[in-house]
């Protein structure tokens, strides 16, 4: 028997939720948790600007610790997340992305954009039933979200050169997982297209 993955019926209205787009994951050359991106952050100003000539919602994500017993088991896993310390440039979102005064930015301490934050609340008050969740890493904090979207009833678009990772492999294997069971994984240009 083999899984097949059928299209969610497309959401009423989306928000953008830009995963993780800080200095610490966009810039190898001052960040071990970061690789090579360009590519997704073209894909991302597309989708900004597609938002905002639309007037719909935009939110960024960034990781950021101030106390040492915040996400403490997840740092003692990855000991690099010990870098984005409250204060360090590396938790400002990367200026090719730089949010608007009226996009805002959640901070979190976990992999997922929902966990411990007023992410849905803030979806719900915008009138949102689905997201389109971009950013870094898929195998990550973009897997988190997307999976915590869907168990908060909002319908999740991923555009596949939207989202990177550090590690190709896992990459593919979790684009391919999403799309099985948690989200639509779709071109870019069949992002916007949907999106009208």
């Amino acid at each position: 028997m083999t899984l097949e993955s059928h299209c969610l019926v497309p959401a009423r209205r989306y928000a953008l939720v830009l995963v993780d787009l800080s200095v610490g994951f966009t810039d190898p050359s001052r960040s071990r948790l970061a690789a090579s991106c360009d590519g997704v952050i073209a894909a991302n100003q597309r989708l900004l600007a597609h938002f905002r000539a639309h007037r719909d919602p935009v939110f960024f994500t960034t990781v950021m610790y101030d106390a040492p017993e915040q996400s403490r088991v997840f740092r003692e896993k990855l000991p690099a997340l010990d870098d984005l310390a409250a204060g360090s440039p590396l938790v400002e979102i990367d200026e090719r992305v730089v949010p608007l005064p009226s996009e805002a930015v959640i901070v979190k301490r976990a992999a997922s954009g929902f966990f411990g934050t007023d992410l849905a609340e803030r979806l719900r008050k915008a009138g949102v039933d689905g997201v389109v969740v971009t950013g870094l890493t898929t195998s990550g904090c973009v897997r988190a979200t997307a999976l915590d979207a869907l168990q908060h009833d909002f319908r999740v678009l991923i555009p596949r050169e939207a989202v990177g990772d550090r590690d190709e492999a896992a990459h593919a294997a979790n684009l391919r997982d999403l799309q099985l069971k948690y989200a639509d994984v779709v071109d870019l240009d069949a992002c916007l297209a949907l999106l009208g």
